[in-house]
């Protein structure tokens, strides 16, 4: 298969004003141009940026791109190399990589997060997690539930379709949201990731690629990994909150992949809670077509808008069966609450139901008939939960900004969590020394592949406000614990 290659205007793009010194710089006079631009690239690596194993522009094409010489960009690629941040073989391109001794596994969370604290410890703030409490309606939902139980207890109670109720009232939804949808596109699973599971084990094939919007949900990575296929990451572009999807990314990895399915997450992407916009949603369709590929839309967190206009789904801009949708009642009532629905066309599903029949018999009724009640009050839940996490999100920025100001913090316009820009690659670091000071984390590279994301940190505001600022003042500590040895990267130099 051909190597997937970035092209040299993303690169150039994402670069930046990459001449410019690091603010806090003690170089005296200016960095030669060819050790700037390797620097330049090497962030993008640490950051998922530039993903592993995709292949760099060309010497040419990228010195056109950045009005550079040639010999500029030969030499930067030649000081990579060296470093272990790049990999060449005879006859091919030159491909992304990272030095053995800085690669990190981020494909389970360190066990210093979850392990260390002795019975005597203070209790730790755990923000290895973004789920809120249960709204106080959700007594009222299961006393409903029992009470339409007798309805049911003359059937056998496994129903892999889901309750005829529930669906119409998700079809009516969706309806409602711009997507005129029939109860019987809509199959009731044991939440999200259920859903995304059987989706992948139908969708899929051993071997075959997957893209993902980088950084994404760790648990939709080891999915993909777990049936067998392999995650190809498109980079998100935070500081660019309009236009974050980087649609000619997801278009050239496509193509030069061959994918046949992808996992994004546009509406409040988690960890970033950015969202795509309609031009955007409307060109990811148009891609979708064209290449021929199956995007699993993941709308787990679509009712945490805490900022903007709500946008239509992205379905709605299909023309065919191009957008298949997942959705969840964890993030919007209570992780506890395990259902979750797909959305797709007649003939998908009963492939699903076949591949489903080998894996579990149905969703519970009872959590059925609770979520109905909840999706019927949802209007009046939903906004007091997002005043509860507007008011947490301010909280969290503020103590970031009294405690760590020089963190930069990129709050998207909804979700549930901040992604935070640390000023040195020390996220694993700080998660494994973070519970000795009270507060448990989840290491930035839980939310990438092959060890990206090192400088960069997921705080969920779903905690009360004053469990967020003890938790920040606990960070900050376990910061300043390791600040003499949280330098930044350290300079490029020849050998």
């Amino acid at each position: 298969m051909a190597i997937r290659v970035i092209s040299a205007a993303t690169l150039t793009r994402d670069l930046g004003r990459w001449r410019q010194e690091e603010s806090g710089s003690t170089r005296r006079g200016p960095r030669p141009a060819y050790l700037a631009l390797a620097e330049g690239i090497r962030l993008l690596i640490h950051d998922g940026r530039a993903p592993l194993g995709i292949a760099l522009p060309s010497e040419r094409d990228l010195s056109t791109a950045l009005d550079v010489s040639r010999t500029t960009v030969t030499s930067a690629y030649g000081l990579l190399r060296e470093h272990g941040y790049l990999i060449s073989r005879q006859g091919s391109r030159s491909t992304v990589a990272l030095p053995s001794d800085v690669v990190h596994d981020g494909t389970k969370p360190a066990r210093s997060i979850l392990v260390g604290m002795s019975p005597d410890a203070q209790p730790a703030v755990d923000l290895t997690y973004a789920a809120m409490s249960a709204p106080a309606q959700m007594s009222d939902a299961y006393s409903a539930a029992l009470e339409g139980l007798p309805l049911y207890l003359g059937t056998h109670g496994m129903d892999p379709v889901g309750v005829l109720p529930l669906r119409e009232m998700l079809a009516r939804r969706y309806t409602e949201r711009g997507l005129p949808t029939e109860p019987d596109q809509i199959l009731v699973t044991l939440g999200a990731q259920h859903g995304l599971r059987l989706l992948l084990n139908v969708l899929t094939a051993p071997a075959e690629r997957v893209l993902i919007d980088h950084p994404t949900y760790p648990n939709a990575i080891e999915a993909i990994r777990d049936v067998g296929a392999r995650p190809v990451p498109v980079p998100l572009r935070p500081e660019y909150p309009g236009d974050a999807w980087d649609l000619d990314g997801i278009r050239s990895a496509a193509r030069q992949t061959a994918a046949s399915t992808a996992y994004l997450v546009p509406d409040f992407n988690n960890p970033t809670g950015l969202l795509m916009n309609a031009d955007a949603r409307a060109e990811l369709t148009a891609i979708a077509r064209e290449t021929r590929m199956t995007v699993i839309v993941d709308e787990s967190m679509v009712d945490q808008q805490l900022d903007g206009e709500a946008q239509l789904p992205v379905a709605a801009f299909a023309r065919g069966q191009e957008i298949v949708t997942i959705g969840s009642a964890s993030k919007s009532f209570w992780g506890g609450l395990r259902v979750g629905w797909i959305r797709a066309n007649q003939s998908l599903l009963a492939k699903l139901l076949g591949t489903r029949s080998t894996v579990d018999l149905g969703t519970p009724v009872m959590d059925q008939l609770a979520t109905g009640y909840l999706l019927e009050h949802a209007d009046t839940i939903l906004e007091q939960r997002r005043d509860e996490l507007r008011s947490r999100r301010a909280a969290l920025l503020d103590a970031l900004a009294e405690e760590l100001p020089d963190w930069k913090v990129s709050p998207g316009c909804g979700g549930m969590s901040c992604w935070v820009q640390l000023p040195a690659p020390v996220s694993t670091a700080l998660a494994a020394t973070a519970p000795k000071h009270g507060v448990l984390l989840a290491a930035g590279p839980r939310f990438g592949v092959q060890g990206a994301y090192e400088r960069y940190l997921r705080i969920p505001f779903t905690h009360t406000e004053s469990d967020l600022r003890v938790a920040v003042k606990s960070i900050a500590a376990a910061y300043a614990a390791l600040t003499p040895h949280a330098e930044p990267l350290a300079p490029l130099t020849c050998y």
